[in-house]
């Protein structure tokens, strides 16, 4: 994977696997996208704003868009049925090391407790592994965010000896772990 360049994607990009079709945002999709994040837990962990309403939604969209066309990233959404999102997983070049795609993710309150995450990390790992070539897949996440951890170990990551990394989300600095592929 060349560090410099942007992360080649087709567009749109769909993926099949375990169950799940995970497919890009749509602009009709803003009542769903608030649904997985507007959600004190999910504020809690991440760096999307709270509370995250309509506007909110709108604005995620589009900043997603922009780092689409760039070559930055996708954010692709979770779904069972290829329709309604249930969460969302993102596929991006790392901040700390180029050579390295990190992956993210959430899932709506509703619907936790059913795998989803796990098997969207899975299904995008596989991916990225066989299409952008990178050295390594990543997580990065708090230490005390449970369950994350555990959905990094259920798809397959363990964590790294790597030094924590350090980000500001929000109003605080975080650190996090990182996890790689077994």
């Amino acid at each position: 994977m060349d560090v410099k360049e942007p992360l080649h994607l087709p567009s749109p990009l769909q993926l099949q696997g375990f169950g799940l079709r995970l497919r890009e945002w749509h602009d009709d999709d803003v009542t769903a996208l608030v649904s997985v994040y507007d959600n004190p837990e999910v504020a809690r962990w991440t760096p999307v704003p709270s509370p995250f309403d309509t506007d909110t939604a709108l604005a995620y969209l589009a900043a997603a868009q922009v780092k689409r066309a760039d070559g930055r990233g996708v954010q692709l959404a979770i779904t069972t049925d290829g329709r309604w999102p249930l969460g969302e997983v993102l596929l991006f070049r790392s901040l700390n090391d180029p050579r390295d795609v990190e992956l993210a993710y959430g899932v709506g309150p509703a619907h936790r407790g059913r795998g989803l995450a796990s098997k969207a990390v899975r299904l995008v790992t596989e991916y990225a592994t066989l299409h952008l070539n990178p050295r390594r897949v990543v997580l990065r996440i708090e230490a005390e965010n449970t369950a994350s951890e555990a959905v990094a170990r259920s798809a397959g990551f363990e964590l790294t000896d790597d030094e924590p990394v350090l980000r500001r989300h929000k109003d605080r600095e975080v650190v996090l772990r990182t996890w790689c592929l077994r």
